[in-house]
């Protein structure tokens, strides 16, 4: 029979870690009002992790046995290093290997010159979970200042949930932010261990309540082509049709970009546009590197 000991000091570890945390430090809002805890609360680490409070309570309490997926993402979710990650495996009586872990992506050197060449064309690079990678500076002019964006956040989900201003560009902001929450599904019936996934669903379902029900519906979508309808605060009404498409050096990078009838209305908006962001000096990725 297995001694409760390592899984009470487990359950130590974890009290303190999270006691260690705000909100804030994990991108959750701050309420205002008093906590009767320092730190985290049990309920807040088990909705960013998305397991049940029930289940992250008996995991503290010694009272359960922690799967190698889970711990992985709670070593996340707790910001822990490899250190601290490695201890909580020990603590748990699992081997603290990586298995399936993969990288942090960087964008295809074809893709960005391709982003760097496309000035009048509004384009981006995700990746994995949405990742944005790359993007040009009329992407930056049309959606959002990806580079003022946290390359930890960098993330377009996380983006059209969080970001106010999201609400007021698209014109749909319901259809727009369904379809991300279905392709996100995607993703992870693609990658179902993959941590930052998980931690990001987990974070998203704590901060908006209409991701959580959309989540909880199940429904899936790819990254193929439509029609979005934007209110651009600078030059007004653009309907533009996007398409994707996938980098065959990595299956796990799309090219979107965002393109108007020539002679339309939203055609000129584009070169209005695209000269606004030039005054403004928004640069693109490659800028960066």
């Amino acid at each position: 029979m297995t001694s409760n000991l390592p899984l009470n000091e487990l359950g130590e570890f974890l009290k303190k870690r999270r006691s260690e945390l705000s909100p804030r430090t994990v991108g959750l809002p701050e309420t205002g009002g008093p906590r009767r805890v320092t730190g985290l609360r049990r309920e807040e680490v088990a909705q960013l992790a998305s397991i049940s409070t029930d289940y992250y309570t008996r995991l503290e309490q010694g009272r359960m046995q922690a799967s190698a997926p889970v711990l992985d993402t709670l070593a996340q979710v707790l910001h822990l290093d490899d250190d601290e990650r490695g201890y909580l495996f020990r603590l748990a009586g699992k081997p603290a290997t990586r298995t399936r872990r993969r990288g942090r992506q960087t964008v295809q050197p074809q893709l960005q010159r391709l982003l760097d060449d496309v000035t009048a064309t509004p384009a981006i690079v995700q990746g994995r979970r949405g990742d944005v990678l790359a993007w040009n500076a009329l992407a930056s002019a049309l959606v959002t200042d990806f580079a003022a964006v946290p390359e930890k956040h960098r993330n377009y989900p996380r983006i059209i949930f969080t970001e106010p201003a999201m609400r007021t560009l698209y014109a749909d902001w319901d259809g727009s932010a369904r379809t991300a929450v279905a392709q996100l599904r995607m993703e992870a019936a693609n990658y179902p261990e993959d941590s930052r996934l998980i931690a990001l669903v987990g974070e998203l379902s704590t901060r908006d309540k209409q991701f959580a029900r959309w989540w909880g519906d199940h429904r899936v979508s790819a990254r193929t082509i439509g029609t979005k309808t934007l209110n651009h605060p600078v030059v007004g009404e653009l309907v533009l049709d996007w398409d994707t498409y996938t980098a065959n050096t990595d299956l796990d990078q799309h090219l979107t970009v965002w393109t108007a009838a020539p002679g339309s209305a939203t055609h000129e908006r584009l070169r209005i546009l695209a000269s606004w962001a030039a005054d403004q000096n928004l640069s693109p990725s490659s800028a960066l590197a």
